[in-house]
């Protein structure tokens, strides 16, 4: 017979995994479409359970970007991010955190072909990770495929102006909508995007009258990143905004100098360590 308690408890002062979650309802994305117009929407990228579980009681939603081929794995853009990637990550994601909604971009080649083959990545997307959503890059050429998605249970957010995954064909990274004719294409693909179901769409690095048009024209919250201020939301790579980095966007503010704490406090400790004063006898465990 065992003799476990029927009941476990963990002390969260050295379960670094499993903390106590605070009794909060997560969002979902029926609430986050009624923010249209309300009170500004806050996400942030999160890849991993830590700093999820740091930014989930701030956030509305966690976006598990596939930023994180740069942020977290060097590559030089995100055109190599996979689907194995984004899964284990987002399922770390999901684990750390108890109240915002949680999406996870699909990469590179993972719903382009059709919308069929959207619809079983995005499916093992949701299923493997718990995620509220899937976000996308694209405009009016994937409205069939959102639309394909949506109607089969797949919240989809959008995301147009500058889409990183199509770096190749962009040449860079640069702002866009200088011309009366791409201004012209993002607003038509924005609303493409909305009508075809995204209950949000990420606006990136588009002139400010483009993004304050496209928030006023769709039904949806609209989610700034170098974009405006008078979008629905706001989001940015968590790593830039701490100040991780070194080059960051234009856009980006830097609210912390976490990378000089960083390495201020490994510094501290190679010292301590060369001179043999760590570790302490306060710090040894004694026989």
């Amino acid at each position: 017979m065992s003799t476990l308690p029927k009941t476990l408890t963990f002390d969260t002062s050295t379960s670094r995994a499993n903390p106590t979650p605070q009794p909060m309802k997560r969002l979902t994305v029926p609430r986050i479409r009624q923010r249209k117009g309300g009170e500004p929407l806050v996400m942030l990228t999160a890849y991993t359970v830590r700093m999820a579980q740091l930014l989930d009681p701030h956030c509305d939603m966690l976006l598990v970007g596939d930023s994180l081929g740069q942020v977290i794995y060097g590559l030089p853009h995100t055109v190599g991010v996979t689907m194995e990637m984004m899964a284990l990550h987002g399922a770390a994601v999901v684990r750390g955190s108890y109240h915002a909604a949680v999406i996870v971009d699909m990469p590179f080649g993972s719903y382009e072909a059709s919308p069929e083959q959207a619809f079983t990545n995005a499916a093992r997307l949701l299923k493997e990770t718990g995620a509220a959503a899937v976000k996308l890059e694209g405009g009016r050429a994937l409205a069939p495929t959102i639309e394909f998605l949506t109607q089969r249970g797949i919240p989809v957010m959008g995301h147009v102006g500058l889409t990183p995954q199509a770096v190749n064909i962009l040449g860079g990274y640069g702002v866009r909508g200088k011309s009366e004719a791409e201004a012209k294409a993002i607003v038509e693909d924005s609303v493409a995007v909305a009508q075809a179901g995204a209950f949000s769409l990420v606006i990136e690095g588009v002139l400010e009258s483009i993004a304050i048009e496209v928030t006023n024209k769709v039904a949806c919250p609209t989610i700034g990143i170098g974009a405006s201020a008078q979008c629905d939301g706001q989001v940015l790579v968590t790593e830039d905004m701490l100040g991780m980095f070194e080059r960051v966007p234009k856009f980006v503010k830097r609210y912390q100098d976490m990378a000089g704490v960083v390495e201020g406090a490994v510094k501290e400790y190679a010292e301590q360590v060369r001179s043999r004063s760590f570790p302490t006898e306060d710090q040894i465990y004694a026989g």
